[in-house]
């Protein structure tokens, strides 16, 4: 039996395959939550559940990505963007970014993808969640060392995060020091 919709990735055509399900999963809890969809900040998380998936998508990603110095980089720059062509009325998105997650055994999603609000309306609506207003999927996301409101079904195998534009930049700088993921 097969736990996962896509681990083990084995090829870099099979990753690729993850993020375009990643991307439709996450624009589709966007437009569940807030009836539209919000600008994506450029970033693209894979999530492995294997050491050796692992190990191998970090040798595709140094492939895809430029280097860096900073052992606890995040998200790394893509060589050449990954863009999505629009579907339906999803739009046309560019990635710029990728992260490939070390193996969690508590999270079964495929991957993540950021979202963008402008900072007013971010801190309205997270002081407005904040203070018991439900909105649909989504739920100020308890870390204290991320600002970020996550967004969730049950039946979706992804997550999508919303930030203000400084704040998606920021997760793409270091690892958590929480989760160590």
């Amino acid at each position: 039996m097969k736990l996962y919709r896509f681990s083990p990735i084995k090829s870099e055509e099979e990753l690729l395959e993850a993020i375009k399900h990643i991307h439709f999963e996450c624009y589709k809890l966007c437009k569940q939550s807030f009836g539209e969809y919000l600008p994506s900040a450029g970033n693209v998380g894979v999530f492995c559940h294997y050491d050796d998936e692992y190990e191998f998508l970090i040798g595709v990603r140094k492939e895809l990505t430029e280097a860096s110095d900073n052992l606890n980089q995040k998200y790394f720059r893509l060589h050449e963007p990954i863009v999505i062509p629009a579907k339906d009325d999803v739009p046309e998105t560019t990635y710029t970014y990728l992260y490939i997650r070390k193996p969690d055994p508590y999270r079964f999603q495929v991957g993540d993808v950021d979202f963008c609000l402008e900072p007013g309306k971010y801190k309205k609506l997270e002081e407005e969640m904040l203070a018991g207003k439900e909105v649909k999927g989504a739920r100020v996301f308890d870390r204290p060392d991320l600002d970020m409101i996550e967004l969730y079904d049950p039946d979706s195998d992804a997550l999508g995060y919303v930030s203000t534009g400084t704040m998606s930049e920021a997760v793409r700088v270091k690892l958590s020091e929480h989760t160590k993921l």
